[in-house]
């Protein structure tokens, strides 16, 4: 199997599974999410407005345009994607980001080898989407 058939299939799974749980939330996750994100948190913010640090803004990502945080220089890799067909930062986008983003966008600068566990990356999914539910970042 190619990288590139192993992510489509991987995908169209994630994609499977989450529709029909797209809008909900439960506060379990969303508290393992925010364990889950401290991985994260050296590179990445999700309190509204922060700059400086190496990622970008995590605030409201999930839904928001592929490379588009004011203020953060995006690598070519990730300005590429919505050539690419990924124009927004979905849950199941996300998903197969999180799981390789070096196999999902070749080139980035995002140095993170990503989050193996499937569970783990629903978890810190539901934490940043619930980030643009309005609940003033963590």
């Amino acid at each position: 199997m190619t990288r590139a058939l192993g992510l489509s299939l991987s995908a169209g799974v994630v994609l499977g599974c989450v529709c029909g749980t797209a809008g909900k939330v439960a506060a379990g996750e969303v508290e393992r999410g925010e364990v889950v994100f401290k991985k994260c948190y050296a590179c990445h913010s999700v309190v509204p407005g922060e700059t400086g640090l190496t990622g970008p803004n995590l605030f409201g990502v999930v839904g928001r345009a592929v490379a588009t945080e004011r203020n953060f220089g995006y690598s070519d890799a990730l300005e590429a994607l919505p050539a690419r067909g990924y124009e927004t930062w979905t849950r199941a986008t996300l998903d197969v980001f999180l799981a390789a983003p070096e196999d999902f966008a070749p080139g980035t600068a995002m140095t993170f080898v990503g989050l193996p566990d499937p569970k783990e990356r629903a978890d810190v999914i539901g934490y940043l989407a619930k980030t643009r539910a309005g609940s003033g970042g963590g």
